[in-house]
């Protein structure tokens, strides 16, 4: 199963169902032959919901960008690095595991629009806006990969055989 840093402290409908999806995998995983295992990690670039084809988008349509807060940071991975997460886990799993991603650090999704910007030689301010436009109901400032109680356990794809 795919899930998502939303299922971490869920303050949405979509987060509280990820987690409800990930705690039924569990569970199935101890009633039958079949492995379950689950994935979950955090933005995935350039996938559909991303904020890049937004971004890109409205620079292509000479601005603003919105970003809902300008403290707002979101962990990001590749769409390789998701795909290979997924197999690995798949690969790795005994059953009744979430497999999480180091993504490193969390980026600030004003940075990253800064950064497009940038990219597009454009100019923050003359060229182009960023506008706020304020937090969703339920979204978070910064989101989470383990809930308070949760623990891990490191693994490296050289631990198995993928």
């Amino acid at each position: 199963m795919v899930s998502t840093d939303k299922a971490v402290n869920p303050t949405s409908i979509m987060g509280a169902t990820k987690r409800a999806a990930e705690i039924y995998c569990q569970s199935l995983n101890t009633r039958s032959s079949t492995r379950f295992v689950t994935t979950r990690f955090g933005n995935v670039l350039d996938s559909n919901g991303s904020v890049i084809p937004r971004f890109r988008k409205q620079i292509e349509d000479g601005g603003p960008i919105t970003v809902t807060h300008p403290e707002i940071e979101r962990f990001f991975m590749t769409i390789p690095e998701a795909c290979q997460l997924v197999l690995e886990a798949g690969a790795m799993g005994k059953g009744g595991e979430i497999f999480i991603f180091d993504m490193g650090k969390s980026i600030r999704i004003v940075d990253l629009a800064k950064n497009m910007i940038r990219l597009s030689g454009l100019t923050l301010g003359k060229d182009i806006q960023i506008v706020f436009t304020g937090l969703r109901k339920g979204e978070k400032i910064y989101e989470e990969l383990l809930a308070d109680k949760e623990t891990t356990l490191p693994t490296s794809s050289e631990d198995y055989d993928c």
